[in-house]
């Protein structure tokens, strides 16, 4: 049988939408195959492009290799090309290095800047649009600081470090909000008053945010004021040099730095297609995502370039939700195709907006109901980046995302102002590392020696210890006989009557005083877990000395900084059950908050984690996902 080629163009949110879809769906259909072209070998999430450029991540913190999204895909063939034409008639994608059949075909190659034919915005102007953009923009912002740090002229100095961004879409307004946070920054890194850097968003129109509520608008208009970042409304830019800029009214701004992100149109890469166009040279397509006088053909089109009018006159938004949800419904449709079933009409379904000014404040607009600002729209933020991650089915990007986010920030630029950060000198954390390692090992060895001689070995495993044919654990249905007041003090201590001091409170032993359990009995629903767990003494003997070995094991790991977050952890668990087991003191709590304290990453230094560690992300990530490439399967 022939097998059905279908052939996803472009790899940005909605190419990956409907790639991971098509896989999902057709994984059982051993006769058709998928192809994903792109001319990059990751996906960027473009959404985050004025972290990168404002300096907040690192590069790699946007940038998703496909492999590692597609690893477990084994119907998804990836090809790192640059596709040149389309033959409709013969049905082929062809590409710089080769040519691809395909049956079903969707392209979603995005956009690009619009710049309206603005004189010099091509030659001296920066636009955000890209990963290599955010990168061009950020390094060209540390060297003009750079420059301007030892600039000896006033007004050039002050025309170097005024940072203009033209348009205040969510774009200018999410990398001016970079700019706010890093100025600081680069004025200490530089050794220049902060109060020397212009930060000014210039806007054709007479607002900001048009696409939010005016009260929302509003809110993050007073915030920018407030962080003196001047806003120029009603003043478009007609001509930009090296400079300067020159507004409609005659008036310049000396500048060495534009931004540009007023606009967004087609990529230009489509226009030979032969494909029909409208406004911003986007591809038109029907209700089924199907390009307009090529039904017939099987060819969608998706994301930023797709033309479809909701409404009279209102063509899909050029937004992540419309490029996802457009790229389901094509993908949908060619799955349906291949089924015989009905197709989808396309209905757009928008959740709202957000718009992060910083890394610390953002307004967000939720279902044309729910508005939030500041700390709570930031945080919805992340909310949703994650739940992109667990749409497209990536829990490695996922992790990557919190790590970046919130735990590899420098500076205090993130929602938490830094107090998640993991940056800091471990070395300090050592001697604590290895004084609880100790902790476990002295508690295990009197487990293993009992009241034996710890110099000889010959004496242990008598009295006292777990490893004999006595049961430890001092629960009712374990013990042939419960002796009423019966004391389990200590691991594996025999029950005796005795008349006890009244236990007190406390944090630390004091002398004299009878240290108070955190559990003087166990809660019923622990207590059926227990039950189910060691239903009987057989049970119960072989889990005290399994328990035992686990605390040297842990105890040893500790010592020598080897899985250091795991141990930790493992302690956390062992503590939590021993204090609900009644077998836990108050005295001995700060257990767990030392565990807490060592999941710093305090194995990597003078640890064996250093080491060990990375060979495990390495061999782990080869075995799972396979080695990441610059290029993949061109022909």
């Amino acid at each position: 049988m022939t097998k059905q080629k279908i052939v996803v163009v472009g790899a940005g949110y909605a190419g990956v939408s409907a790639t991971k879809f098509l896989a999902k769906k057709l994984k059982k259909d051993s006769d058709v195959e998928i192809t994903l072209i792109d001319r990059h070998s990751y996906h960027t999430m473009m959404t985050e492009l004025h972290e990168v450029a404002g300096g907040r991540v690192e590069p790699s913190a946007i940038q998703y290799d496909l492999q590692r999204l597609f690893s477990r895909k084994k119907n998804v063939t990836l090809v790192t090309d640059t596709v040149t034409g389309i033959d409709k008639d013969k049905k082929v994608v062809q590409t710089k290095l080769g040519s691809y059949e395909f049956d079903q075909l969707i392209i979603g190659m995005g956009g690009e800047p619009n710049d309206f034919g603005t004189p010099g915005v091509k030659e001296h102007g920066f636009t955000l649009w890209s990963f290599e953009n955010s990168l061009k923009i950020r390094e060209h912002i540390l060297e003009t600081v750079e420059k301007a740090a030892i600039e000896p002229d006033p007004e050039v100095r002050k025309a170097m470090l005024t940072f203009v961004v033209c348009g205040s879409g969510f774009t200018g307004i999410e990398m001016v909000g970079e700019l706010i946070d890093w100025k600081d920054r680069l004025a200490k890194e530089f050794k220049l008053d902060p109060n020397e850097f212009t930060l000014m968003v210039v806007e054709a129109m007479p607002t900001i945010l048009n696409m939010l509520s005016r009260n929302d608008a509003a809110k993050a208009e007073r915030y920018l004021e407030k962080k003196n970042v001047k806003l120029l409304l009603n003043a478009p830019i007609v001509e930009v040099a090296a400079d300067h800029i020159k507004l409609k009214d005659g008036s310049s701004v000396a500048t060495h730095t534009l931004i540009w992100t007023a606009g967004v149109k087609a990529t230009s890469d489509a226009a030979d297609f032969g494909l029909e166009s409208a406004r911003g040279n986007r591809l038109i397509a029907n209700e089924y995502m199907q390009a307009k006088g090529y039904e017939d053909k099987n060819i969608y089109i998706v994301g930023d370039l797709v033309y479809y009018e909701e409404f009279p006159e209102t063509p899909t938004p050029q937004i992540v939700q419309a490029a996802e949800q457009t790229g389901h419904t094509a993908a949908a449709n060619i799955v349906a195709d291949i089924k015989g079933s009905e197709k989808h009409k396309f209905k757009g379904n928008y959740q709202g907006f957000m718009v992060s000014v910083g890394s610390k404040w953002g307004v967000a607009n939720l279902f044309d109901k729910i508005h939030l600002s500041g700390f709570l729209a930031i945080i919805m933020k992340h909310i949703v980046n994650l739940k992109y991650f667990f749409d497209i089915r990536s829990g490695y990007y996922m992790f990557q995302y919190i790590m970046h986010e919130f735990f590899h920030i420098k500076d205090d630029r993130n929602v938490t102002r830094g107090h998640s950060s993991r940056y800091g000198n471990v070395l300090w954390s050592v001697p604590l590392r290895v004084f609880y390692g100790m902790v476990w090992l002295v508690e295990s060895m009197k487990k293993i020696v009992g009241t034996g001689d710890y110099l000889k070995p010959s004496t242990w495993f008598g009295e006292g210890s777990w490893f004999t044919d006595k049961v430890a654990f001092p629960f009712p249905w374990l013990q042939e006989q419960v002796t009423t007041g019966a004391s389990a003090a200590g691991g594996g201590a025999e029950a005796t009557e005795t008349t006890a001091k009244a236990a007190q409170f406390g944090l630390s032993y004091a002398y004299g005083e009878e240290p108070m359990q955190v559990f003087d009995h166990m809660p019923k629903w622990f207590e059926s877990v227990m039950k189910f767990m060691m239903p009987n003494q057989e049970v119960a003997l072989f889990m005290q000395k399994f328990m035992t070995i686990v605390e040297v094991l842990i105890a040893l790991a500790l010592i020598a900084g080897l899985f250091t977050w795991l141990s930790s952890a493992a302690t956390i668990g062992l503590t939590i059950a021993f204090c609900l087991s009644g077998m836990f003191y108050w005295v001995n709590i700060w257990f767990i908050f030392v565990a807490f304290a060592l999941m710093n990453g305090s194995g990597r230094a003078l640890g064996l984690d250093r080491w060990v560690i990375p060979w495990v992300q390495r061999t782990l990530g080869k075995w799972w996902y396979g080695t990441p490439k610059s290029r993949y399967g061109s022909k």
